[in-house]
């Protein structure tokens, strides 16, 4: 079975479970690391037995794939942002985003009357703005925390906007099985939510992809150094 994640390190510690042979199953399990967007599209091609997506991406997808009952992301005072070299105001910019599908592209969509979105991997959107290709970047993942590191300020807190519209927690990303998939497997797991252990700290990660994964989320972050 093909599990795919984020290489951001909340869903290392989401799927470290399943992913290092914690918890058992009755089959074999390959798995997929790819920066979200990666995932939503290979998700429409149907390439993806579980994997994380999009909650926007979900919207199209629904008739393929199920949400399982664990692992989503929901923002509660906290979510996507956009960073510029300065103050500035958002409308007719060149605006970096992370993916088409992505949730924060659609939010900024929704805030945003008329901006002109550049796509890019998640990862290369503060570079681009630092080196002046975009007038602003819309960043997902520790971005939203480490954007002031690159000299960049926030000119967009969508987190704010979204709650004084809806004052409701902010749905961002899923945790979804393929419906055919869902059908056919026999384990229990299947069908209920799977039971992780407790969260390990870095160093008793054995697969070098969580490894990596945390590391890299948490390195760049001072205060959790």
């Amino acid at each position: 079975m093909i599990i795919a994640h984020t290489p951001d390190a909340d869903d290392a510690f989401m799927f470290y479970g399943m992913l290092s042979g914690k918890v058992t199953a009755n089959f074999e399990i390959e798995p997929v690391v790819e920066d979200i967007e990666t995932l939503n599209k290979r998700a429409f091609r149907g390439e993806l037995d579980v994997t994380a997506l999009s909650a926007h991406a979900y919207a199209f997808l629904h008739d393929k794939y199920r949400i399982l009952s664990t692992g989503a992301s929901v923002g509660d005072g906290y979510g996507p942002v956009v960073v510029a070299s300065k103050e500035m105001e958002v409308e007719k910019k060149s605006i970096a985003v992370p993916g088409k599908y992505t949730t924060a592209n659609l939010l900024l969509k929704l805030a945003v009357d008329d901006f002109q979105p550049v796509e890019m991997r998640f990862d290369e959107v503060l570079p681009a703005v630092k080196r002046g290709e975009v007038d602003a970047g819309l960043v997902i993942h520790e971005g939203q925390i480490t954007y002031s590191q690159h000299g960049l300020v926030k000119i967009l807190d969508l987190w704010k906007w979204w709650y004084e519209k809806t004052k409701l927690p902010m749905p961002l990303g899923v945790n979804a099985i393929k419906q055919d998939v869902l059908d056919t497997l026999s384990h229990p797991s299947a069908s209920s939510p799977a039971l992780l252990p407790p969260c390990p700290s870095r160093a008793q990660f054995p697969h070098p992809c969580y490894r990596k994964c945390l590391t890299a989320g948490i390195s760049s972050i001072p205060a959790l150094n």
